[in-house]
């Protein structure tokens, strides 16, 4: 991530801290910031699916994580998603993590990831894709029982659906 775009997620971070002012609770001091998928085409479709309230949930390789050596995301997480330029566009947080073999993802997940036509056909052959491309990448062979972490979300803080900063 370029210095630019680093300052550009941080300055988005403090728009959403400044916006809890006066809130209750301590504002949190820490965040992760990300896009989805692997490509720009899939990054920016799935960000837009998010800022449209579509996509509620996420899946990903936990032997990604533990190839690594990141901490698996947790309840109560919040992440900066940005479009695959790294333009900020939204401020999610984690509500619900759990573990699961990639073939018992049910139907309802796969809806709540609100990618194509939101089936469970869908997402696990485009997750397959997925999946596959990083377990090569760690050179792990994929199978039907990898475990993969299934995410759930909300949006706590939306930006103006255009890739830049600015709240609505």
């Amino acid at each position: 991530m370029s210095q630019e775009t680093q300052q550009t997620v941080e300055s988005f971070w403090q728009l959403f801290l400044a916006s809890r002012q006066g809130g209750a609770g301590t504002p949190p001091s820490t965040y992760t910031s990300w896009s989805f998928c692997d490509n720009e085409e899939s990054a920016n479709e799935l960000g837009a699916l998010v800022q449209q309230g579509i996509k509620t949930a996420t899946c990903s390789l936990v032997w990604g994580y533990e190839a690594e050596g990141e901490p698996m995301p947790a309840a109560g997480d919040l992440s900066v998603i940005t479009n695959w330029a790294g333009d900020p566009l939204c401020i999610i947080e984690t509500t619900e993590v759990v573990i699961r073999r990639f073939n018992e993802v049910d139907e309802q997940f796969a809806r709540d990831e609100g990618e194509g036509d939101r089936s469970l056909s869908f997402w696990r052959e485009a997750h397959w894709g997925f999946f596959s491309r990083e377990c090569a990448a760690i050179r792990r062979e994929p199978a039907e029982t990898m475990p993969v972490l299934c995410e759930r979300f909300r949006v706590v803080f939306p930006g103006t659906g255009t890739g830049g900063n600015d709240v609505v």
